[in-house]
């Protein structure tokens, strides 16, 4: 006798089950694959902390109220000053150890154009690192102008209780103190009036 195999029929719905299954098992694996391609279209928190600017809306913000937002990892300080706050600064000068900020690297020569003494773009929003150029402490506001202790003639300010540098509401830093230039201004501008994007520099600029 011959010793031919009896060929048994072919499950045509098994062999589509499992080519469907192939086929969804493919599909999930690049869906995988493709995960962390996809995020890298997002911005990481190394991106963010390397200069991606940061946005903020100052509609709420009173006077004497300060904001505080983080930008390269360094607090930025937006301040809503009062109308005595401004009138007090142009007295300051003659205390001030760099009135006029020629110190180029301190602020960007946009703010010195739109208002010298005040170093801001609108005269009653003040923005500033919030960090001491002596040895980068963080600075207490004491915005009041009244008496302080370390200061019998205060106008407002900034003071530095690690190495007691003090600074004027402008972010101006003042004569005899550790402190060796005015408060860094960061690159900023106002996508509207209520909006401020610190880290990009107004259009044109």
């Amino acid at each position: 006798m011959a010793n031919d195999e009896v060929q048994k029929p072919v499950n045509t719905g098994r062999r589509r089950f499992l080519t469907a299954s192939t086929v969804v098992v493919g599909a999930v694996g690049a869906g995988f694959a493709a995960v962390p391609f996809i995020k890298s279209w997002n911005p990481s928190a190394r991106a963010r902390l390397a200069g991606a600017p940061v946005t903020a809306d100052i509609s709420a913000l009173q006077e004497g109220q300060r904001l505080i937002l983080e930008w390269r990892g360094q607090p930025i300080w937006i301040v809503k000053r009062s109308k005595a706050v401004l009138e007090a600064l142009p007295t300051l000068d003659g205390r001030l150890r760099d009135p006029e900020s020629k110190n180029a690297d301190q602020q960007p020569a946009y703010v010195l154009k739109a208002n010298p003494e005040l170093r801001s773009l609108k005269p009653e929003i003040s923005v500033l690192v919030g960090l001491c150029t002596h040895l980068g402490c963080s600075p207490e506001m004491v915005a009041e102008i009244r008496p302080e202790p370390f200061d019998p003639e205060w106008k407002g300010g900034y003071f530095c209780p690690c190495h007691k540098s003090r600074f004027d509401m402008a972010g101006r830093v003042f004569q005899g103190v550790p402190a060796p230039t005015n408060l860094v201004v960061p690159p900023h501008h106002y996508a509207d009036d209520n909006t401020i994007v610190v880290g990009v520099d107004p259009q044109g600029a």
